[in-house]
């Protein structure tokens, strides 16, 4: 067990529960962790999606206000493509980040593999505080080789996206608003103890395998919500496990503010959002270049 846990209070959790699979976009299908009765709009969190996409489907053509995504791939390739010019490509470990601020439209296309495997990842939808709301739109990717490791001991490996860990810092200034991203992989009879920053919320998924949060045991595709109780999270796989566990803990931020939600238009009051879609659907006031605009990646579809 790590030193750091001696000093660390740990955060008591508020529930667990199991993210169902649906189906979501053109042929996608997701397991929906944030976002749904389970768990609405824990601040500054508004949608966790674990996709798996196949085939020639993906998330074409499509419009977002006042959030910001965060894509990280576990697996093949994801095109992107919006209307300020902005296009590229992440492969598997690989992240990207867009700010819609104002207002944007992109698409989002995973590329068919080869062995005909899904192309799957993880999208996060964050909030952003009200005085950023109208900040102009913007997209930055972040490389695998870029996310430093941080390797305590044989038992404990984490990716630190965003944040820091086992005094490993990310690189810095990737979202406005404040998110950590640890992706943890935990051996049998590994420990973790991550601490959390004060005044932020948190929560880990669990993409493989089963690990303990104190006497309760997480299961695969479960979310593990926490209460703001401590300093941190402490997870582990007890040793007579056959298999390592790999969990994903995200923290941010709380933001003082309502949250007036319509599809992919994320506000502070219905005549906000209200004018979000009048906005898109006239193409004005953040919008004007959806005017027209035809992503190149989405005609697959179309194909």
């Amino acid at each position: 067990m790590s030193s750091v846990s001696n000093i660390l209070k740990s955060r008591s959790l508020s529930k667990v529960f199991l993210a169902i699979e649906q189906a979501e976009g053109q042929g996608a299908r997701v397991r929906r962790s944030v976002g749904t009765a389970r768990l609405r709009n824990f601040t500054p969190f508004l949608l966790l999606d674990h996709f798996s996409v196949g085939g020639t489907a993906g998330f074409p053509d499509h419009p977002h206000r006042g959030q910001e995504t965060i894509t990280y791939l576990l697996h093949g390739q994801v095109d992107h493509e919006d209307f300020t010019g902005s296009a590229g490509t992440i492969d598997e470990g690989d992240l990207q980040f867009m700010t819609a601020g104002r207002g944007i439209m992109h698409a989002e296309m995973p590329r068919p593999q080869k062995d005909g495997s899904p192309v799957v990842g993880l999208q996060l939808w964050v909030d952003l505080p009200e005085k950023l709301k109208d900040v102009e739109p913007r997209y930055r990717d972040l490389r695998k080789e870029e996310i430093p490791i941080a390797q305590p001991n044989d038992k404990l490996e984490i990716r630190v996206i965003s944040g820091e860990s086992y005094g490993v810092k990310s690189v810095q200034d990737l979202a406005y608003t404040p998110v950590w991203m640890i992706d943890a992989t935990i051996k049998p009879g590994g420990f973790i103890s991550q601490p959390i920053p004060a005044g932020f919320n948190s929560f880990a998924y669990v993409l493989e395998g089963e690990l303990m949060c104190g006497t309760t045991k997480i299961k695969q595709f479960n979310n593990a919500v926490f209460n703001r109780d401590g300093d941190g999270v402490e997870f582990s796989v007890p040793e007579e496990y056959e298999k390592s566990a790999r969990v994903v803990i995200i923290a941010g931020q709380a933001l003082d503010q309502e949250v007036v939600q319509y599809g992919p238009f994320v506000t502070v009051s219905k005549e906000k959002v209200f004018q979000a879609v009048m906005d898109f659907q006239s193409a004005t006031n953040g919008f004007e270049r959806a005017r027209g605009w035809e992503s190149v990646i989405g005609k697959r579809l179309k194909a």
